[in-house]
């Protein structure tokens, strides 16, 4: 490896990427952003983004546009799906590179060698436990067959019951009242549904959130509350290890589920960015690793 070797460090999630480039002894140098990187759910558009984040990355760092000067770790959302990893990497331009899930990196960044969980709970919803310095992931599945207490579970949720609202399943709510009234008709509820991905149904959890206090708010919230929980309690029939919450809704559950885990909860060490990038430095010391 050269002197003037260059580390790429991804985190990519459903709604957005960002990537850092750095030195052999770390020092960052140039950060950079893209879209959304969930390779099972729309490989080509995570493809722009990392590439869009890398050149940014690159820029930012003034070291020109060459991709393939970097050795890269890519901690992608849908990476826990072997073959739509394997593919996703073989299209790749940089001089070397692994790709993992996010949670993974998120894991490595926030507890470097020590035990613990990761919730990483954003547009979607995955554990990564850490003993012994192995990492287990669990959940990630996607919004069809899994992320319960995600954002686009909520956001789904929301729609879900505008509609049981519409038809008189459940009682009406002001948010579901408004709801319907933006969408203008149950029809167009169906018709986004359609053609809506997982980061399209997220963009409506924060709305839940705001709304806290409304009964399908609080009903939505309360199953997302019980599904993480779930997943934390199993994750600890092991033994107690520390929990750290991390993705765009991570502060928010630490908040509401951090009474459950009084002495567990912890800030992480670092960023999944941190962690990377620290994976990265280790393929030229260990290219099996």
């Amino acid at each position: 490896m050269t002197r003037d070797a260059l580390f790429l460090g991804i985190d990519g999630g459903g709604s957005g990427c960002r990537a850092a480039v750095a030195d052999a002894a770390g020092r960052i140098l140039g950060e950079g952003k893209g879209g959304p990187a969930n390779v099972v759910s729309d490989p080509d558009t995570a493809f722009a983004s990392v590439l869009a984040a890398a050149w940014g990355a690159m820029a930012a760092a003034g070291e020109g546009d060459d991709l393939g000067r970097l050795v890269a770790v890519l901690g992608l959302a849908g990476a826990n799906v072997a073959e739509a990893a394997v593919a996703f990497r073989a299209r790749l331009p940089f001089a070397s590179a692994r790709v993992e899930n996010d949670v993974t990196v998120a894991v490595k960044g926030a507890l470097g060698v020590e035990d613990g969980i990761v919730a990483a709970i954003g547009t979607g919803a995955i554990y990564g436990t850490q003993r012994g310095g192995r990492v287990r992931l669990a959940g990630g599945w996607g919004l069809i067959l899994g992320d319960h207490g995600s954002g686009a579970r909520m956001g789904r949720d929301l729609y879900e019951a505008a509609l049981l609202a519409h038809d008189g399943f459940i009682a009406q709510t002001p948010l579901l009242a408004g709801i319907l009234r933006e969408m203008r008709s149950p029809d167009a509820i169906v018709a986004f549904a359609r053609r809506a991905g997982p980061a399209d149904f997220a963009r409506a959890a924060p709305r839940v959130l705001a709304a806290a206090g409304d009964p399908a708010a609080d009903r939505i919230l309360a199953d997302a509350d019980a599904a993480i929980a779930r997943a934390l309690d199993h994750l600890e029939a092991d033994g107690a290890i520390p929990i750290i919450f991390s993705g765009g809704l991570g502060a928010t559950f630490a908040a509401r589920l951090g009474h459950r885990y009084p002495t567990l909860v912890r800030p992480a060490k670092g960023s999944a960015l941190d962690g990377a990038l620290a994976m990265a430095r280790d393929l030229v010391q260990d290219p099996a690793a």
